[in-house]
């Protein structure tokens, strides 16, 4: 009984650890990511959606926040800093009236295409501390661990 007592505690006790560690990891990775894209006059939000629909084409302004983690109420404040910006302008879908697509602009898309190649490498710097099969376990453990946690 008292095995499965210090087990229990040793469980509970390596689960803060892995927790502290993997939020210490994500601020300084985030930090890092956030630094290299600050010359651009974006916020890392603005960046993010830019940078997903440079990526994936067209998207409905509703789907872009579910995608890149922002609340909804957010993303139209998002869109509206991209619009005046003059990276991204909004299109109704001609399908559903009720349905607003976010577009990138010639400007958005001149834009991305110089900063993301630079971008990318960026962030293979910052992982370059893993070799390639740690990073594809680390994806992997925490994919499993996303779908756990959102399991409950």
């Amino acid at each position: 009984m008292m095995t499965n007592i210090n087990e229990e505690m040793y469980e509970e006790e390596l689960s803060m650890k892995a927790f502290v560690v993997l939020t210490r990891a994500l601020e300084s990775v985030k930090e890092r990511v956030e630094e290299d894209i600050k010359y651009l006059g974006l916020n890392p939000t603005e960046f993010a959606v830019l940078e997903f629909i440079y990526s994936k084409g067209n998207q409905p302004i509703q789907k872009i926040g579910e995608k890149i983690l922002i609340a909804s109420s957010s993303i139209t404040y998002v869109v509206d800093k991209l619009e005046d910006k003059n990276y991204l302008k909004r299109k109704p879908c001609p399908k559903d009236r009720r349905v607003t697509h976010a577009t990138i602009t010639p400007e958005g898309k001149e834009l991305m295409d110089q900063v993301f190649p630079k971008h990318a490498k960026a962030i293979k710097k910052i992982f370059s501390g893993l070799s390639i099969p740690e990073k594809e376990t680390l994806i992997e453990q925490l994919k499993k661990l996303g779908f756990y946690a959102e399991s409950l």
